[in-house]
């Protein structure tokens, strides 16, 4: 969409008022000849040597490298050898806690005390509010209906006959490519793939399950030794090979999730009762469905993927919390949110889940504070990634029950204004 003219106008007005001119402003983009600052001694080490040497290459106040790395900042600085480059310290985020959250899930049943890390004001309050509600009711129904973690890598041939002879020997291969994996992985496993055919380009959609880890870096070493073997087989040579070609959704959002799934899909329901929820949300069922419906078609007139209100509000928290790799909610917070009016008059609501990229073990879920997060849930650890799914879903329709029963009662903004900019005086439930 083009810039309007006036916008437009009154920012170059703005650019040009911080120079003497176009001119000016055009030679402070094009660079100078300033000499290259020092190399900045980068790295894995986490000694204490090695962190000494950023420190001074940084050239901070003191209290800026205290508030990074003094005491109460990391616990053991080894403990984040596997996680981090160029090592400088830890940066803390408030932790609280919405719950208890009552999941009646296939693999998580029973009551949370949900960590949240944010710095957003009056979020763990509303999803807080929101799983009372679920727990008053009884619980939120939660289950984890399919999962798959995938990766597409591309190849490029010269015409599309040579690209036709490369995929139809492909197709024959899924078996040995599963033994590939197998045999090369403790836990990584090739279910399928799929081909999308583009020109003389063959992209190759692999799925796979992961045992209980996120599998965004298994599943890439998984894809490359099929690679390998693909292009050592292959009775056409490609000319060019990529081992991701950005098919597989993978960090942002897409609709290929909805038809199928990307990490794990996970739908939660339940039907409130009409005095349940106006006591919680001061709101009718028929007063959300109303604000629902609207919301819904709002979506769809500004061109989001999927219909919800502020997954990523909740998910961003727990992921941070739990040593979840955050630039996943790019891609967990798409979904569907959906109310309806039961013939009781009772409100009943459901959230869809399809790309949930999260799990128990691997990556940032065996640092301290983030295992701790996990152990608080008792969530931490291997058979556990179903249910930190589960509880996940039910979370995001706590957040959905609360935003749009704040929304639909006209409490939106009263209610962050309470929190965000008011002083805080005693507790508030």
């Amino acid at each position: 969409m083009p810039a309007k003219s006036e916008s437009s106008r009154q920012h170059f007005e703005r650019l040009l008022s911080t120079s003497e001119g176009v001119e000016e402003l055009a030679g402070r983009l094009a660079g100078g000849e300033a000499p290259r600052p020092p190399r900045f001694p980068g790295g894995t080490r986490l000694d204490a040597d090695a962190v000494a040497k950023r420190w001074t290459a940084l050239d901070a106040d003191a209290s800026v490298r205290e508030r990074l790395l003094g005491e109460g900042g990391v616990v053991d600085p080894q403990a984040y050898s596997r996680n981090i480059e160029n090592f400088v310290g830890a940066v803390q985020v408030p932790v609280g806690v919405a719950g208890p959250l009552r999941v009646n899930g296939v693999f998580a049943r029973g009551d949370f005390h949900v960590p949240l890390a944010t710095t957003e004001a009056a979020l763990v309050a509303s999803y807080h509010r929101g799983a009372r509600l679920l727990t008053a009711a009884g619980g939120a129904s939660s289950a984890l209906v399919n999962e798959a973690v995938n990766r597409s890598p591309a190849f490029a041939f010269r015409t599309i006959a040579e690209a036709g002879k490369f995929l139809h020997w492909a197709l024959s291969q899924l078996d040995r490519m599963k033994a590939i994996v197998s045999e090369s992985s403790r836990y990584a496993r090739l279910l399928d793939f799929g081909a999308t055919g583009e020109g003389n380009h063959i992209y190759l959609n692999l799925e796979f399950t992961t045992g209980d880890a996120s599998g965004q870096n298994m599943v890439t070493l998984a894809t490359q030794r099929i690679c390998d073997f693909l292009l050592a087989g292959s009775p056409v040579a490609p000319r060019r090979a990529y081992v991701e070609g950005n098919l597989s959704g993978d960090k942002k959002a897409s609709a290929q999730a909805f038809n199928s799934v990307r990490g794990k899909k996970v739908i939660a329901e339940v039907a409130l009762p009409a005095p349940l929820v106006q006591r919680h949300l001061h709101a009718t069922p028929e007063e959300m469905v109303d604000y629902w419906r609207m919301s819904a078609l709002g979506g769809v007139l500004s061109g989001t993927i999927g219909v919800q209100g502020h997954f990523a509000n909740g998910l961003a928290a727990l992921f941070i919390a739990c040593g979840q790799d955050p630039a996943c909610v790019a891609e967990s917070a798409v979904g569907v949110t959906r109310f309806e009016l039961a013939e009781d008059g009772a409100l009943y609501a459901a959230v869809t889940l399809p790309s949930l990229m999260l799990g128990t073990v691997g990556g940032g879920t065996g640092l301290p504070t983030q295992r701790a997060c996990l152990e608080l849930m008792g969530l931490a650890g291997e058979g556990k990634s179903g249910a930190l799914a589960e509880v996940a879903g039910a979370l995001v329709l706590a957040g959905e029950l609360s935003i749009i029963g704040a929304m639909a009662a006209g409490h939106f903004a009263r209610a962050h204004e309470r929190r965000a900019r008011e002083p805080r005086r005693g507790n508030h439930p």
